[in-house]
């Protein structure tokens, strides 16, 4: 309670002055049942602490699958057989081609120019450079007039390479070329071969024509089954084994 007087009346007013440090008793008991309801609180989780406990897994991831040599070797000739020798690929075919071959070269022996594997009679299944093997008879004006029926490599012991490309002239006149070639070991990986003038055998023509050529070639991967190989430019070749 407070007294006040009137200005002016000398009239004394008594008025009530709420406190406003003073807590209702509503208040009061709000606050009371807050502070119940926090410790209770607290209490339900030391209880639950206990009851609960972190759960630990280890989860161990499976390597990554080792592709087998055999496998890219299977990979590889799928890709090229049926395709005149890479002739009918697109460049997104040929890329694919050239990766399987590098996944291939992390197999390859050591020291491929000394492996007896390289000799026998091989198959050129595979060239990104269509006019690598057999030159001009194999360029896009050469095709039309000559359809190749075959194109062999055989390396024969100890440095002797012979290359043939088997033909039909028109569809009906069967020729083929040959070149007579020896080679030459570089370094445990490159070897270079030294043609004779190529041999042309049409009909009963048979006669040699041009001058001698010289290749090198680097062999990237060798097996019982396949032979891979990359020329000074750049051209990946695929031989089969006979």
């Amino acid at each position: 309670m407070a007294n006040y007087v009137v200005a002016g009346t000398g009239t004394t007013t008594t008025a009530l002055i709420r406190n406003p440090h003073r807590k209702s008793s509503s208040a009061a008991q709000s606050s009371s049942h807050l502070a119940l309801h926090f410790t209770q609180n607290r209490s339900y989780l030391r209880r639950t602490s206990k009851t609960f406990r972190p759960i630990y897994a280890s989860v161990s991831s499976s390597p990554a699958p080792v592709t087998k040599p055999d496998d890219l070797v299977d990979s590889i000739l799928s890709k090229v057989m049926q395709t005149d020798r890479g002739v009918l690929l697109k460049r997104e075919e040929h890329k694919k081609v050239a990766e399987v071959a590098q996944e291939l070269q992390r197999f390859c022996v050591d020291e491929p120019v000394k492996c007896p594997l390289i000799f026998g009679e091989w198959d050129v299944v595979y060239c990104s450079n269509p006019t690598s093997p057999g030159g001009g008879y194999r360029s896009a004006f050469g095709r039309l007039f000559f359809k190749t029926n075959e194109m062999i490599q055989v390396v024969e012991a100890p440095d002797i390479i012979r290359n043939k490309v088997a033909f039909s002239l028109f569809g009906f006149l069967d020729g083929e070329v040959s070149l007579k070639g020896k080679l030459n070991v570089l370094d445990e990986k490159w070897i270079q071969v030294i043609f004779e003038p190529p041999e042309l055998k049409v009909g009963g023509l048979d006669f040699q024509y041009g001058g001698e050529s010289e290749v090198k070639l680097e062999i990237t991967y060798i097996d019982e089954k396949i032979r891979l190989g990359k020329g000074s430019r750049g051209s990946l070749f695929v031989f089969q084994r006979r």
